[in-house]
């Protein structure tokens, strides 16, 4: 196969993997990554996976974001995490309006 036709041959799709928020108890919100965000979830809410849960137990799946891959989530994660805690309510709002069929509330 020549170089040209290697480049003209589509890619195969990645995995998907997700940026996700899951609230604590105390309120607070964890950002994580995972190829499955409610698998994840489920191992937060068991005790295991993350200390940031040993403190204050996770409740709820608030926010998920569907990336290309595996690459593309961590930068979004670290994206999501330098954003002030406003900020991240804002995304948690937007999703829970969008998954309710609602428009989101303008801050």
């Amino acid at each position: 196969m020549s170089d040209d036709t290697a480049k003209a041959l589509p890619l195969a799709p990645g995995k998907p993997w997700f940026v996700y928020l899951v609230r604590a108890a105390n309120g607070a919100l964890y950002c994580g990554i995972s190829d499955d965000a409610q698998r994840r979830f489920a191992v937060h809410q068991s005790g295991k996976g993350a200390r940031f849960f040993y403190s204050s137990p996770a409740v709820a799946l608030v926010y998920v974001e569907s990336c290309a891959g595996k690459g593309d989530a961590l930068r979004r994660e670290r994206t999501i995490k330098r954003l002030s805690k406003k900020a991240k309510e804002n995304l948690v709002l937007a999703w829970a309006a969008i998954q309710s069929g609602y428009d989101a509330p303008s801050a």
